[in-house]
């Protein structure tokens, strides 16, 4: 039985409210999940927390998930969601997402090249050391996927502070690396 099948099964089990089903899917996604929550949050106490929340909330809202859609893309949504509460509740400070304090509106994504040696590991230790507000772009655009209109959304932000939030962030990442001798830029 492959993955999809497996999961429709034990989501429609879900759905019935069978505690073995979620068990199992929380089994099968709870190490995934711990990961990306850990990315934004960095705290083993605190990502295990909005991991459980994570899950109760999407066993409690499986009616609304589609099966043609994959079960680890909607819950890594909910995932990240929970974690930016978080960071927006104890961290975050609203005001610094505003426009007021964004001059630049569009830019050209510039091109930059990385050493072989600038380890995906590397690149995530120099994200973690910037400012909150432009390592949860980073993250989200980076790592995560997301284009601006998904981050303006999540944030409440602009796309143009979405844009500028990130073009800040890979100068000082690019900064950053060309320090370590890690970019060619």
């Amino acid at each position: 039985m492959n993955r999809k099948t497996e999961d429709v099964i034990l989501i429609n089990l879900c759905k019935q409210n069978n505690a073995k089903a979620q068990m199992k899917l929380y089994d099968k996604y709870c190490d995934a999940m711990f990961a990306v929550a850990m990315r934004y949050v960095n705290d083993t106490f605190i990502a295990e927390d909005i991991i459980q929340e994570s899950f109760i909330k999407a066993f409690q809202k499986i009616d609304d998930f589609i099966i043609e859609n994959s079960f680890g893309g909607w819950l890594k949504r909910i995932v990240i969601n929970n974690a930016l509460d978080w960071l927006k509740q104890k961290k975050l400070n609203q005001e610094e997402f505003s426009d007021a304090h964004l001059n630049i509106e569009d830019y050209p994504d510039f091109d930059w090249q990385v050493e072989s040696e600038a380890s995906v590991k590397v690149i995530c230790e120099i994200i973690e050391k910037l400012p909150d507000k432009i390592k949860v772009v980073l993250k989200l655009y980076l790592l995560e996927g997301y284009d601006h209109d998904e981050i303006s959304s999540i944030l409440n932000i602009t796309n143009v502070a979405s844009r500028t939030i990130l073009h800040r962030g890979k100068q000082k990442l690019v900064a950053q690396l060309k320090e370590l001798r890690l970019c060619m830029n």
